[in-house]
């Protein structure tokens, strides 16, 4: 499994720390170091069926200082992956990509539980 996150943020540290006691065998991948690429995003999305909004750290800075809120609504999604590439910092976090290829994003311990 491949574990994306920036390992400043309390709730990365909680998942890690959720899949460390589950005996989870996964590697790291801090966010802020290496950006997701657009193809990377492009596939996680499509593979998540979630909407490319739930990939916005929506509570982040850089969110905030970009005024994405009111921009989302008129960008394509071509537009959306584009900026979320730019800079690991505007993704939500963390990404858990199971072995079997799941797409699980932001940290909710049931979700994990079920799919793991």
């Amino acid at each position: 499994m491949e574990f994306i996150c920036y390992p400043k943020c309390t709730t990365c540290q909680k998942a890690q720390t959720w899949l460390k006691s589950k005996g989870k065998d996964f590697s790291v991948r801090d966010i802020k170091v290496e950006n997701p690429t657009e193809e990377e995003l492009t596939e996680w999305i499509k593979r998540s069926n979630l909407p490319i909004k739930r990939f916005f750290n929506t509570s982040g800075l850089k969110y905030k200082e970009l005024g994405l809120k009111d921009k989302l609504a008129t960008m394509s999604d071509e537009e959306k992956i584009g900026l979320l590439a730019t800079d690991g910092m505007l993704v939500k976090r963390p990404i858990l990509i199971t072995d079997d290829g799941q797409v699980l994003v932001g940290f909710k311990e049931a979700q994990w539980e079920e799919a793991l």
